[in-house]
């Protein structure tokens, strides 16, 4: 969801020759940009909120390298949605399906209206708990879970905790946190570091489930 600070709003690109205009966000706080998929450039408002913090364009395209550019056929969960910038930036590249969920009630109005521009029959918006999104999840069933909660409240451990039965065997968590997490402090939850950025006061992961021990 991302809470602290803001970035800069991204520049003004016209649209393509022989393209359509992409859809045109109403103007907060602030903006950031969908960055590859069928969606590419759509611009997304960053409401005037304390605390509001999206994931900056330069992480999401390096963590969407490291992903894979084609999401087809994933199930994906956004738990602290924020902007909805991760979660929209995943159906924009195929996922199949995915639920953005957000606690503040004008946030996930906001949410359903950028859905509902964009067409996003496979995005589901949802107002609630997006810890208690995470603990309602199969076992196993998202190949995809975004972990971005305010950075104050506790909630990293517990996301973590329930993300982990979550999360399908060959599935991925993206941690979003202002401290970097080790695989010492994951193990316990079962779970290691696959990739690691650092961008200003931000750390940046991507987990996986540790594999069994061979004998």
């Amino acid at each position: 969801m991302n809470r602290t600070k803001r970035p800069a709003s991204a520049r003004t690109r016209p649209p393509a020759a022989g393209k359509p205009a992409t859809p045109r966000a109403v103007k907060g706080a602030g903006e950031v940009r969908i960055i590859g998929g069928q969606w590419k450039r759509t611009r997304l408002a960053v409401a005037d909120r304390p605390g509001l913090r999206p994931t900056p364009d330069r992480v999401r395209e390096t963590l969407f390298n490291w992903l894979g550019q084609d999401l087809g056929g994933w199930r994906c969960l956004d738990a602290f949605a924020g902007t909805g910038a991760l979660g929209f930036e995943a159906a924009s590249r195929g996922a199949t399906q995915v639920q953005i969920v957000e606690g503040d009630a004008s946030l996930a109005a906001t949410l359903e209206t950028v859905r509902q521009r964009l067409k996003a029959d496979t995005v589901r918006v949802q107002r609630g708990d997006g810890l208690a999104a995470l603990r309602q999840c199969a076992p196993g069933s998202m190949h995809l879970l975004f972990i971005d909660p305010p950075f104050e409240g506790g909630l990293f451990q517990p996301a973590l905790q329930a993300a982990a039965q979550a999360v399908a065997a060959e599935g991925f968590i993206y941690l979003e946190a202002p401290e970097r997490w080790t695989d010492d402090t994951l193990q316990p939850l079962g779970l290691v570091v696959h990739r690691h950025l650092k961008a200003g006061a931000v750390h940046a992961h991507l987990l996986r489930k540790q594999l069994p021990v061979s004998n």
